[in-house]
């Protein structure tokens, strides 16, 4: 057999690579403000070889610096003198890194710690990043977990992240680290952060903090030799499915590593815990999620009072929480999936205690579960509330003032009428409420009272509602729609659903994206749609008769959104009469088109 030719691959242009820079450091027409700084542009791209990476960091660097002072200092670094090696790191990286504030050069380095192409989940990150003290408490009483978003967004405007996925829009979403930048990473962490290979020669007795790669464990006598080196070890992780511990390895590591903060076990196959990890006085992040084997926790797990995040999903064998629980006051995030029937047990105290500090709940898959959190109004700092695959809940706890995020799936029994078993004639309900995620829930047929009529009526930006086959308006017709604040309006995959009501102008002022999919039942819209002020894109598929109404200049119902500058029918992008043209094929698979093809929330 012959070889293929080789090709090479050519980097773009000066011109493409100039129009990268500005596009990346300025928002849209602002760089006609700034032809000084436009000139020095054209002598930084220079030194990016064409590598759109090296562009896109450098960008990010200069997206917030306008004065040519901070242009001609990246333009003539000492750096780019510096001799290259093929396999050096790109100059443009290790700029961008130098530039870097010190928080920020901590939790990138971190990052170092997972492989290549590993997709980091944003919210777990952070709470890593919690644990390890990488993010100051704030002068300005902002939340850590806001700060650590902050610091991501960063990540992300500079390149050092890419290719973002959301899980749930507005709330949940993934990324991934550029080859490159991984290099990067690795090359600034070492010797104190490093993915250990038991192939490896060496290890540092400087390391801190450790990520197992390896699927095939050596002999007991070849692991504890690399351990002997240690002394100081601050994070264990196992970021790959099947490179799970030993339980002999875990017994050496938290007998040995008295000041691990961050303990990932995730997907072991433990039946019961090693009893050394009850000397784990400064852990912060205990990961046990997806072990189907472990029973009961230990008591002493609760006497860690600096635990701050309890990952428990998964763990489908598990009977119950353990009794003292009430009594982790440091502890901001708990994921638990348990066969109790009441959350927390009754016979826990639940008046004080943890969940004071919480502020992230996540129950799932509690097969048995029929009450959270009804004897306690604990939870005032709870801001996300995530209950998943719930069968027999009944109800949602009640007093949840701090609450923000609020994602419901999978709870057949669950009416949102009810509160800690009791029909609602006030409608207090929420009052911080930004987020509403409802997915599949047969009991609902219209939002609730406390949604339409109460506080969260002013504060919610964000509904979505995907898969509910009963769900057949968003309010009964003399229950007015009071939700001012609503931005973002998705409804996905709900059969029955057919009807917008009429005055929505009074009510959706602040609605500038709409979005329905696979919901045959609805065949018009409102008279008032031509009366939403801030109504800027509107998205409508599988929904047969309604599709046909919009038609540009045809349909019965065009003149009602043909103001409207983004406008997808089945996948096709419609320009408003701004535009006056049609474009095929201008609407990109999301996870909501997915949802309508049968996809699901865990995946």
């Amino acid at each position: 057999m012959g070889t293929s030719p080789a090709y090479e691959l050519k980097g773009l242009s000066p011109e493409e690579c100039l129009s990268l820079l500005i596009k990346c450091a300025f928002d849209d027409g602002q760089d006609k403000q700034y032809p000084n700084l436009i000139k020095i542009g054209e002598g930084i791209v220079r030194k990016c070889g064409g590598t759109p990476l090296a562009v896109r960091t450098l960008g990010g660097i200069l997206y917030s610096k306008k004065a040519e002072y901070d242009w001609v200092r990246v333009q003539d670094n000492e750096i780019w003198k510096l001799e290259q090696r093929e396999d050096d790191i790109l100059p443009a990286l290790k700029l961008s890194y130098d530039e870097l504030s010190f928080h920020l050069k901590q939790c990138f380095v971190f990052c170092s710690l997972f492989p290549k192409d590993y997709k980091f989940k944003h919210y777990e990150l952070i709470q890593m990043w919690i644990a390890q003290g990488l993010i100051p408490p704030s002068e300005q009483n902002e939340e850590m977990e806001d700060i650590g978003n902050r610091y991501i967004n960063e990540l992300l405007l500079r390149s050092f992240f890419q290719d973002v996925e959301e899980e749930i829009p507005k709330f949940l979403y993934n990324f991934k680290m550029h080859d490159l930048v991984h290099d990067l990473a690795l090359s600034v962490a070492r010797p104190e952060c490093i993915m250990l290979s038991f192939h490896s020669e060496n290890i540092s007795e400087k390391t801190r903090h450790i990520s197992v790669l390896d699927t095939q464990w050596p002999k007991e006598e070849e692991v504890l030799r690399f351990l002997r080196k240690l002394s100081n070890v601050r994070t264990i992780s196992f970021p790959i499915i099947n490179a799970g511990p030993t339980k002999s390895f875990v017994a050496t590591c938290t007998s040995r590593f008295k000041y691990m903060r961050v303990l990932d076990l995730h997907n072991s196959g433990f039946e019961a815990l090693p009893n050394s990890i009850r000397n784990l006085k400064h852990l912060r992040y205990l990961d046990l999620s997806d072990n189907k084997r472990i029973k009961k926790l230990p008591n002493f797990i609760c006497k860690l009072h600096h635990l701050q995040m309890l990952i428990l999903g998964g763990c489908v064998s598990l009977e119950e929480l353990p009794r003292d629980i009430g009594k982790m006051t440091s502890l901001r995030h708990l994921t638990v999936t348990t066969q109790q029937m009441t959350l927390p047990h009754k016979k826990v105290e639940a008046g004080k205690g943890c969940f004071n500090s919480l502020r992230l709940l996540c129950i799932a898959e509690c097969h048995c579960l029929e009450s959270v959190m009804e004897e306690t109004q604990s939870l005032t700092a709870l801001r996300t509330l995530v209950i998943e695959k719930c069968p027999r809940l009944l109800s949602l706890p009640k007093h949840l003032p701090a609450l923000e995020n609020l994602i419901i799936s999978n709870c057949e029994s669950l009416d949102l009428r009810i509160w800690n078993g009791e029909k609602e004639d006030h409608t207090q309900g929420f009052g911080n409420l930004r987020l509403l995620v409802i997915w599949i829930l047969p009991k609902l047929e219209t939002l609730p009272r406390w949604l339409l009529r109460g506080p969260a009526s002013n504060t919610l930006h964000h509904l979505q509602i995907l898969g509910c086959q009963n769900f057949r308006a968003l309010s009964e017709e003399e229950e007015p729609l009071n939700l001012t604040s609503l931005e973002t309006l998705t409804i996905v995959n709900c059969p029955q659903f057919s009807s917008l009501l009429e005055g929505v102008n009074h009510h959706f002022t602040a609605l500038r994206q709409l979005d329905v999919m696979h919901c045959p039942e609805l065949s018009v819209l409102p008279e008032e749609m031509h009366n939403l002020p801030a109504l800027s894109q509107l998205r409508i598929e599988g929904c047969p008769e309604l599709v046909e109404r919009c038609q540009p200049g045809m349909g019965e119902d065009w003149n009602k959104i043909a103001h409207i500058v983004d406008i997808f029918l089945d996948g096709e992008k419609i320009e408003s009469t701004i535009h006056n043209q049609v474009t095929k094929g201008g609407l990109a698979e999301d996870s909501w088109r997915a949802f309508g093809k049968g996809g699901k929330l865990e995946e």
